[in-house]
């Protein structure tokens, strides 16, 4: 099992112009068996509610000050706010309606597909399974929410071994690479 390192290619206040990002790369790929894993910080019963209508399917943890308890189906997460909630495999077409139901909480939508193209000019064929993604961070700088931000970044994803990948990924769609390879949790 190998993980995957994410590497920015793009920071801006702009939502439009980072899923635009998204899109060229993921024309690049193989997006054959793609799904999207969505991970959101939600603060309000509104914004809960609005998210669970679009996720038929999601797992959820306190970030209140009770995120110690343990809980189950019966516990309702409007109880618990805030909440991150986590849905998987689903379809790229939920992508913008979720990011509109979460409104200004943090946000990470990840790509998965089956591999990035060959990258003769950097001696890499086709870059395959577990090493292959996109991942469009908003209002947050890192993969993992941590770091609230008014801007959002989209990281272009690789096998640690073909580093040399994310750079030229980001050349293709006019961009480069920025801060350091971040492995990500697959």
């Amino acid at each position: 099992m190998s993980n995957s390192y994410g590497q920015a290619v793009l920071r801006t206040p702009d939502l439009e112009e980072a899923l635009r990002a998204v899109h060229q790369l993921l024309a690049l790929a193989d997006t054959s068996g793609m799904d999207v894993t969505f991970l959101a910080r939600v603060h309000t019963p509104q914004a809960l509610e609005r998210v669970g209508k679009i996720l038929t399917e999601m797992s959820w943890w306190s970030e209140g000050a009770d995120r110690s308890a343990p809980f189950d189906d019966s516990d309702n997460p409007a109880e618990h706010l805030p909440v991150l909630v986590k849905s998987f495999c689903l379809s790229p077409d939920a992508v913008e309606e979720l990011l509109a139901a979460v409104g200004g909480g943090g946000s990470v939508v990840c790509w998965d597909f089956s591999s990035w193209p060959e990258a003769p000019e950097v001696g890499l064929g086709p870059g395959g399974e577990r090493g292959a993604y996109v991942s469009l961070c908003v209002n947050a700088r890192d993969l993992y929410l941590d770091e609230p931000s008014e801007d959002h970044t989209v990281y272009a994803h690789v096998k640690q071994h073909e580093a040399e990948r994310a750079p030229w990924l980001a050349a293709q769609i006019g961009l480069q690479v920025f801060g350091e390879l971040v492995m990500a949790d697959d």
